[in-house]
């Protein structure tokens, strides 16, 4: 097996647009450490396909929404970092969260504060936790949603969250420069996957209804968006910073 001097950490890689990531990272040279909340067996998984591609893998547990867990999981990626000899992360991809598909008038105020803690305070004080791991130079990237940019009715809390990570990923661009650390956000716009239940990929009048408002024709698919991140956590685009990089196929323009 090679090795690397690129090691990339993605909350939220057993499944969707995390697992894509992954493997289009290691395709691309990088080892990775990606993180599950319940499905051990399919990151598993996704560490076996991440070795056949000849890249050193491993998957560690964390629930983003619970940042009293957040100094153990440092702890444990460190331990997982002099396994393999490295001095730290090139690149953090905080991706990990769930949908809420609900009216204004009808979201409830535990919903809202379980989003805050999934995608506001869980990358937030997760980034704060890891910041001593990530190396001098290396790349963080943060994912929003094209509903931060255009509105659906039943998604304003989640996009709200959305819209809160984009002003985050300026932040820290600002404060982590100095370091030579750049941050992003990528906004995928509808993606097929089984996130919030797989509404986009199973629901054929969300697929149509996306499909009709994209200039490319289609909703997105999992390999649309793992190249896209794989560029913007590259070395080589290092002074592409404080952006959002909407990657939506053209979706309402």
């Amino acid at each position: 097996m090679t090795t690397s001097s690129r090691i990339t950490l993605i909350t939220g890689g057993s499944r969707g647009l995390g697992r894509n990531a992954a493997l289009a990272l290691a395709a691309d040279g990088s080892d990775v450490i990606i993180t599950y909340r319940s499905q051990a067996e399919a990151a598993q998984q996704v560490v076996a396909q991440i070795e056949a591609l000849g890249r050193r893998a491993a998957t560690l547990p964390l629930d983003v929404a619970d940042s009293a867990g957040f100094p153990a999981f440092a702890d444990a990626v460190k331990a997982q970092l002099q396994q393999w000899g490295a001095n730290g992360l090139q690149g953090l991809l905080n991706n990990a969260g769930e949908g809420l598909y609900a009216g204004f008038a009808d979201t409830t105020a535990e919903q809202f504060d379980h989003l805050v803690a999934v995608h506001l305070k869980g990358p937030y004080f997760l980034t704060q936790a890891l910041l001593p791991l990530i190396s001098d130079g290396g790349r963080i990237l943060n994912v929003s949603s094209g509903l931060a940019r255009f509105a659906l009715p039943g998604s304003s809390a989640y996009a709200m969250m959305k819209g809160g990570i984009e002003v985050f990923s300026r932040y820290l661009a600002k404060e982590l420069g100095a370091r030579g650390i750049s941050a992003n956000t990528l906004a995928p716009g509808a993606i097929e996957t089984d996130f919030g239940g797989g509404h986009v990929r199973d629901n054929q009048d969300i697929n149509k209804m996306v499909a009709g408002n994209t200039a490319l024709g289609r909703a997105g698919l999992p390999d649309d968006i793992g190249p896209v991140v794989v560029a913007l956590l590259s070395p080589k685009t290092g002074w592409i910073n404080a952006q959002r990089v909407e990657a939506s196929g053209g979706m309402f323009i």
